[in-house]
């Protein structure tokens, strides 16, 4: 079973496991769809995930429980009213303490290459706040707040804004230099009209500490 980090009655928010695709890859193989029918929890109907993470991405997952919940809080995500926290380790270090990246992303692909984000002057505007936390290793620690939600946003801000990729990152960065892309969603929270707003932190998962670091 999924660790739950928050319950409702309209919504679930997991500690999604390193490795697990959020969507069912196309060569087949194990997904957060082989795992809906354990989380239902008494409901009828299989949740379903209300935003996305990468497949090395661990941490908070939010899943709406009814199509009702699965729309207010997709809305929520696309008003940027959603706080996000990731923490993310960088292959190498970063001397300044704090800052915002503001780089627009558009999607390339390339026979060789497959497709991958760019920062480009015309792609999509992506704004990602950051923070230095710890430097361990010769690799830094970072907080990174994103107002939007690009794919791979703080993958390429780190490239392109700090000018050192995420560590373990076999797109933007070395694949070697770290067990997995080192990023983790450990935080959610998500504002709601008529109740408490849904709250969620992961702790830091085990490989972060392999390079170094620590959970406060």
């Amino acid at each position: 079973m999924i660790p739950l980090l928050f319950e409702d009655g309209e919504a679930l928010v997991i500690d999604k496991p390193a490795g697990l695709p959020v969507d069912r890859p196309r060569a087949g193989g194990q997904s957060l769809a082989d795992h809906l029918e354990d989380l239902r929890l008494g409901f009828q109907r299989d949740p379903a995930a209300v935003h996305r993470l990468d497949t090395d991405t661990s941490g908070c997952l939010l899943l709406a429980r009814n199509p009702k919940a699965l729309v207010r809080f997709s809305r929520a995500f696309e008003e940027r009213s959603v706080e996000k926290r990731y923490l993310g380790i960088l292959a190498g270090e970063v001397t300044e303490d704090e800052g915002t990246v503001a780089l627009s992303l558009s999607k390339i692909s390339s026979a060789e290459k497959g497709w991958r984000m760019i920062a480009a002057k015309k792609g999509k505007p992506a704004v990602t706040h950051w923070r230095r936390l710890a430097v361990a290793g010769g690799r830094t620690l970072v907080e990174f707040r994103p107002e939007t939600g690009r794919t791979h946003q703080i993958r390429i801000h780190a490239l392109a804004g700090l000018g050192v990729p995420l560590a373990g990152d076999p797109v933007y960065g070395d694949r070697r230099s770290g067990p997995r892309t080192m990023l983790h969603a450990a935080g959610l929270i998500v504002p709601r009209a008529a109740k408490t707003p849904i709250e969620a932190r992961s702790p830091l998962p085990p490989d972060f500490a392999q390079l170094g670091f620590s959970d406060g």
